[in-house]
């Protein structure tokens, strides 16, 4: 039975647009919420690799919520680009419907950029420009799309999620464009929050996950203080698998208490 049927709380009749839905956490993201939406509900999922995203397509369409009437739609799609994001925008409209309850936005693409270099080498304007365009710009230009899109109406609530990281709050050194760019997207979404009360906006730390940034983390990295501590936790088994940390997302989301704008840490919860 699905959840609606056992009466359990659920995300509604929801639109849900997640970035970054290919692989890791976001992937992670799209399985749990299609368990957690009414049917007839739709995800949009957006990445680079199109191959990834049909087979994630195929594999809910396969599950108990896709045979109980989900909609699926993937976009291929380059967010550091303008057509990549109109793109987005426009697979969301045309997959509404007038009863969707719930529009959910889930910013969860972004690249960790060179972490093999320090602060003071990176002088090449282009290459921090790009960064920045693909990890900070394109999620303010998709959120503000978004809401233009589906403005604020009576009986559909809206709900904006930014996947953020300890390095919003703390420096890491040789990590200089990450932090940035974390910092810079948490701001974005404070502000957000104060300027649209109507808004449910949340920024969910989702701790150090087993995923394949790790990896690039633990091999890459200049300081060695840190590319040793990274190594430690993946020895030491402290990693978190993406299911884990989803799980207590989305009781997040259910429940529903949190702060408009508030950080929230896995480990808090």
């Amino acid at each position: 039975m699905s959840s609606t049927e056992l009466n359990c709380p659920d995300l509604g009749r929801a639109l849900c647009i997640i970035t970054g839905a290919s692989r890791g956490f976001g992937r992670t993201i799209a399985r749990e919420m299609s368990r957690l939406v009414k049917p007839r509900s739709v995800l949009v999922l957006a990445a680079r690799s199109a191959d990834d995203l049909r087979a994630l397509q195929t594999e809910l369409l396969e599950s108990e919520a896709g045979g109980a009437g989900l909609v699926v739609e993937c976009v291929a799609a380059d967010l550091g680009q303008v057509e990549g994001l109109e793109s987005v925008v426009r697979a969301s409209k045309e997959a509404f419907s007038e009863d969707i309850d719930h529009i959910i936005l889930v910013n969860n693409a972004a690249s960790l950029g060179d972490v093999s270099r320090y602060a003071k080498s990176f002088t090449n304007m282009d290459e921090v420009d790009s960064y920045l365009s693909f990890n900070v710009s394109s999620s303010l230009c998709l959120t503000a799309s978004v809401l233009q899109a589906f403005p604020q109406r009576a009986g559909v609530k809206r709900t904006v999620i930014n996947i953020t990281s300890l390095c919003a709050l703390q420096p890491f050194r040789s990590w200089v464009l990450y932090c940035t760019g974390k910092a810079a997207r948490e701001m974005m979404f404070r502000v957000l929050a104060e300027e649209e009360p109507d808004l449910r906006v949340l920024s969910y730390s989702p701790g150090p996950l087993d995923t394949a940034m790790h990896t690039e983390a633990r091999s890459r990295t200049a300081d060695p203080n840190l590319r040793k501590s990274f190594s430690d936790m993946f020895a030491q088994g402290q990693l978190l698998t993406c299911e884990t940390s989803c799980a207590k997302l989305m009781k997040l989301l259910l429940e529903d208490t949190y702060t408009s704008g508030a950080h929230i840490d896995v480990f808090d919860l």
